[in-house]
């Protein structure tokens, strides 16, 4: 995610998730939390917040 625009604040995690190959989403804004993606059975990556930790 490289905006802040809403449309990507209301995705629909359940769906995406499904959609694609691997679960992976690179948040460079930090719109979502690291455990709330987490939980929903993301491996995210979340760059420039002071609460995000960055995992490689």
């Amino acid at each position: 995610i490289v905006t802040e625009w809403n449309a990507f604040r209301a995705l629909d995690l359940a769906r995406l998730k499904a959609l694609m190959a691997a679960p992976v989403l690179v948040d460079l804004r930090n719109v979502y939390g690291t455990e709330d993606m987490e939980r929903q059975g993301f491996t995210y990556v979340g760059v420039g917040g002071a609460d995000r930790r960055l995992e490689l």
